[in-house]
C-alpha cells in the first residue's frame, strides 16, 4: 500500500526512498527559480516509476495576478499521450477568480505571503511515469520556483492497485438563469413549472467522467454580477448521478449546505474538508462579486463504478445568472484526458470588478 498520511502511520518503516524535484540552482548559487518565456511549454518534473508524488509547492514571480489563470500546468501518467490534469495553476491550488489569498484546507492551502505559497498534498500515484509541466499563455514571461517531494519505491507493488489522479476544470461565463433571463420577479418564478427541478435539467456541471473510479470533492468559484429575483445564490442544490442515473442518487438541500456552512453564510472560514475562502459581499448586495467555496470528500469519498456527473444548481431551479467556475478532483483506475479541453486564455479571464453593477432585468433578445 502507499500507506496513509497520519500521525499514526508514522512509525511504520514502509519501504521506499524519499525523492524530490526543485528548482533549485545547480550552480549553487541562489538564482533559484526558472524563468517561463511567453508561450513557454516546459516540462519540470519528468519521474520514472513506480512511485508516488505527496507533495507540491510552488510560488510564481508573475507581473499580474490574472497570471494564476493564464499559467497552465498539465500532468501525464504512464505515457498516456493526454494530461489527466489540465487546470490553471492557481485554481489547481484551489482558488479561483485569478486570485492569491491566504487559506487551508487539508489537501491544498495558499500559504503567506498573502497566499503566495501554493501547496497541494493529494496523493498522486503511478506505476511507470510521471511528467508535469507548465505553460506560459501569458504575454509577459514570469519566474517558478517548486518543490516536487515523491516516494519511489523497489517495485510496483504499493501502487499495483492504485488510481490515477485526475482534475476536471469548467467555467460559464453566465448561467444565463431562466428567471433572470426572462425578467421575473421572485414571486412570479415560484409560480413558474420551470421552478420545479426534478431531474436537474440545466444544472450546472461540476464533474462529468467517465470510468471507474473516486470524486473527492471541488471548490467552486462565482461571480455575482447580475442581481438576480434573490440576491443569496446559493440555494441551489447539489445533484451527483452516479453509473447512468436518471435521478441523483445523492440530493442536497442547498449550497450553503453541500459546503457544510449554514444561513447563506457571510463570513470566511476554513475547515479541512469544507468551507468559505473568499466573500466579497456588500450591505447593500450582501452576495455581490466573487466568492468561493469549497467541500472535499475526503473522510467520505464518493464511489462509482461507469461514470459520474457531479451539479449544482445556479439558484434554486437554475434561476440565477452568474459566472460560475469550478476544478473537481478525482481517481480513475487508468491514466486518460481530465475533462474538456481549456478554454481559450480570454475565456478564463476573471470577470473585472466593477465599480458599478446593472441591477435592472435583463430580456431575451
Amino acid at each position: 500500500m502507499i500507506g496513509y498520511s497520519s500521525l499514526a502511520s508514522l512509525p511504520f518503516l514502509r519501504e521506499y526512498r524519499s525523492r524530490r524535484i526543485s528548482s533549485y540552482d545547480k550552480t549553487g548559487g541562489n538564482m533559484d527559480a526558472w524563468r517561463i518565456q511567453p508561450g513557454e511549454r516546459r516540462r519540470i518534473a519528468d519521474i520514472t516509476g513506480p512511485g508516488c508524488i505527496k507533495h507540491i509547492w510552488m510560488t510564481l514571480g508573475i507581473p499580474r495576478e490574472d497570471y494564476t489563470r493564464r499559467v497552465v500546468l498539465r500532468f501525464y501518467w504512464d505515457d498516456c499521450d493526454e494530461p489527466s490534469v489540465e487546470s490553471p495553476i492557481g485554481d489547481f491550488f484551489g482558488l479561483g477568480h485569478g486570485i492569491r489569498k491566504n487559506f487551508v484546507s487539508l489537501p491544498l492551502q495558499m500559504s503567506p505571503q498573502d497566499g503566495k505559497g501554493f501547496n497541494s498534498w493529494w496523493p498522486m500515484p503511478f506505476k511507470s511515469s510521471a511528467i508535469i509541466e507548465v505553460e506560459n499563455q501569458g504575454d509577459e514571461t514570469y519566474t517558478h520556483y517548486f518543490y516536487i517531494d515523491y516516494e519511489e519505491y523497489p517495485s510496483i507493488d504499493p501502487v499495483r492497485n492504485a488510481a490515477y489522479f485526475h482534475i476536471q476544470w469548467r467555467r460559464e461565463p453566465d448561467t444565463m438563469g431562466w428567471a433572470y433571463m426572462d425578467g421575473l420577479t421572485l414571486e412570479e418564478a415560484e409560480k413558474d413549472p420551470r421552478y420545479l427541478n426534478r431531474d436537474g435539467s440545466g444544472n450546472y456541471i461540476i464533474l462529468e467522467a467517465e470510468g471507474n473510479g473516486i470524486y473527492c470533492g471541488a471548490h467552486l468559484d462565482i461571480d455575482c454580477f447580475h442581481r438576480n429575483p434573490k440576491d443569496w445564490y446559493g440555494e441551489g442544490d447539489d445533484m451527483i448521478f452516479i453509473d447512468g442515473e436518471k435521478q441523483p442518487s445523492i440530493h442536497g438541500t442547498g449550497t450553503e449546505d453541500w459546503v457544510n456552512c449554514a444561513y447563506s453564510p457571510r463570513q470566511e472560514y476554513n475547515a479541512p474538508y469544507h468551507g468559505v475562502i473568499l466573500y466579497s459581499g456588500t450591505k447593500d448586495w450582501p452576495w455581490r462579486g466573487k466568492q468561493t467555496i469549497y467541500r472535499y470528500y475526503i473522510e467520505d469519498p464518493i464511489r462509482f463504478y461507469k461514470s459520474i456527473r457531479v451539479t449544482i444548481e445556479h439558484g434554486h431551479a437554475n434561476t440565477f445568472s452568474n459566472d460560475y467556475s469550478s476544478t473537481a478532483y478525482y481517481y480513475l483506475s487508468e491514466p486518460k484526458r481530465g475533462g474538456p479541453p481549456l478554454p481559450s486564455v480570454e475565456d478564463r479571464l476573471p470577470r473585472p470588478n466593477e465599480e458599478e453593477y446593472e441591477p435592472k432585468k435583463r430580456t431575451k433578445d
